[in-house]
């Protein structure tokens, strides 16, 4: 899609009036404000240096072949030839039922097909909070790309880069010239809908697949195969069952057993597949176990090793079971002392905090920042309470401790379209690069960035945030040249 120059001398806030007016309405749900478009529109993508772009397009075949690594390590774990914690930390807090399904040879080697980490921009650099499988903001993202393409910007990726990829990774997984696929979204991810709705119709615009939005009911179950019900009334055979549901809600998901039944016998693809041991914010934790370094390397080569290891901020199990006296933890200090007991960390100072606590998977507190408790936002007793919180929830759903990083400070155009003006405030960014995976590699569809007021401590989709996508610019900016 060719992003033609029209609007070149339109002043920033023509330009955010136009995109106010051109992008479709409740695509992205952030609040009850009533506003039309629920979050700030910034006038323009936003920039990253050339030297920044190209090493956000290679991380995506580092993550997956970290997938890859994570998912040997876990079935080795499993199969009692690599560690035996991984897997029981893993597994920790899981039906049996998702246990199996896990390790069921019929998904023994299926991995995400779509890849979104979470990048906190930084004064040298960036670092990923976490890593996301079943992924919000695709269809968000390809309408701002394809609205700033309108005023003459191309954003990474090229205007049309999320559905073309969203369609190369359909076309792959299948094997088949023209798949129809069934993105199936479950009432606790309906906030999600109308922005796949808008993916579903751009994926099929591209004329090389079908694509339809369906609640689960929406899905016939046969012996032979599974059907959708289209809004004219066919019936049309799936071969692709993208899955935006959550695992942790499966038993809220109607004939999610029918839909697993046809995975399991190949009556259908599904992706992402149901792995709930690759949806654990705590595999940092393991990218970063001193004992796990030489499998690491083996499988990822050291170069990509060393690079996730300073991609990934330093992270820990909050582990309740107590150590022997002469144990510590691994590269844990509170002050200058070794910690053999988390509950040391509560004493610290607020500048002497510089951690978070999140919940590390299979929970719905473990998704768009809900349970997040930044440590030196807490008073001391506050603190004190998460860490024992924290810990006492290890059987149910592990929590993780990890090393806070705070983004770097950006100016940030906005439109106000109540006072129809455009004001530049400070802020913190995310990005949040799509890479689908296309063959054994991937492919990066588009990057969105989230600008939050500087003063927010999580950077998430929220009405006082800008939500952007991103274009590739030689002017000079806060963000830096390597990750």
């Amino acid at each position: 899609m060719p992003c033609t120059a029209f609007a070149s001398n339109l002043s920033a806030r023509d330009r955010a009036r136009f995109l106010h007016d051109t992008i479709p309405p409740d695509l992205f749900r952030t609040g009850d404000s009533g506003d039309r478009v629920p979050w700030r529109i910034s006038p323009e993508p936003f920039p990253l240096s050339p030297a920044t772009a190209a090493v956000i397009k290679r991380l995506g075949d580092d993550l997956l072949a970290f997938y890859r690594a994570l998912n040997a390590l876990y079935l080795r774990s499993a199969r009692g030839t690599a560690p035996a914690f991984v897997a029981e930390y893993l597994d920790r807090g899981k039906p049996e039922q998702i246990v199996k399904l896990a390790r069921q040879n019929r998904f023994k080697n299926d991995l995400p097909c779509v890849i979104r980490p979470d990048l906190i921009l930084t004064s040298d650099g960036f670092v990923a909070t976490e890593l996301d499988s079943v992924p919000g903001g695709m269809g968000f993202t390809g309408a701002m790309m394809h609205a700033y393409c309108k005023l003459g910007d191309e954003s990474v990726g090229g205007a049309d880069g999320i559905e073309r990829g969203f369609a190369a990774m359909a076309r792959t997984r299948t094997q088949l010239e023209h798949p129809v696929v069934a993105i199936v979204v479950s009432e606790e991810s309906a906030d999600y809908r109308n922005e796949l709705r808008w993916l579903a119709t751009a994926a099929t615009a591209t004329d090389t697949i079908d694509a339809y939005v369906c609640a689960p009911d929406d899905v016939v179950f046969t012996e032979e195969a599974l059907f959708l019900r289209t809004p004219d009334g066919r019936e049309r055979k799936i071969d692709l069952l993208y899955r935006n549901f959550e695992l942790f809600d499966l038993a809220n998901v109607p004939k999610h057993e029918l839909m697993l039944y046809a995975a399991r016998h190949r009556r259908v693809v599904m992706t992402p597949p149901p792995k709930a041991h690759l949806e654990e914010k705590l595999s940092f934790a393991l990218l970063h176990h001193p004992h796990l370094e030489a499998f690491w390397r083996a499988e990822l080569g050291s170069g990509v090793y060393e690079s996730l290891r300073r991609l990934f901020p330093k992270t820990w199990v909050l582990d309740p079971r107590p150590l022997p006296p002469q144990a510590v933890i691994w590269d844990l200090f509170a002050g200058n002392v070794p910690v053999s007991d988390w509950r040391a960390l509560a004493t610290l100072g607020k500048s002497e905090r510089a951690f978070v606590v999140k919940p590390s998977g299979f929970s719905p507190l473990a998704w768009g920042s809900r349970g997040v408790r930044v440590a030196d936002d807490l008073t001391r007793d506050e603190w004190a309470a998460a860490l024992d919180e924290a810990l006492r929830a290890f059987d149910i759903t592990p929590y993780i401790l990890q090393r806070f990083h705070k983004g770097t400070r950006v100016r940030q155009q906005s439109y106000d379209p109540q006072r129809d003006e455009v004001r530049t405030f400070e802020g913190r960014v995310r990005l949040c690069p799509f890479y689908f995976v296309v063959g054994d590699r991937t492919q990066l569809g588009g990057i969105l960035a989230t600008i939050a007021p500087a003063d927010k401590r999580v950077i998430h989709g929220m009405q006082d945030a800008v939500m952007t996508s991103c274009i590739v610019r030689d002017t000079p900016s806060a963000e830096s040249e390597r990750p």
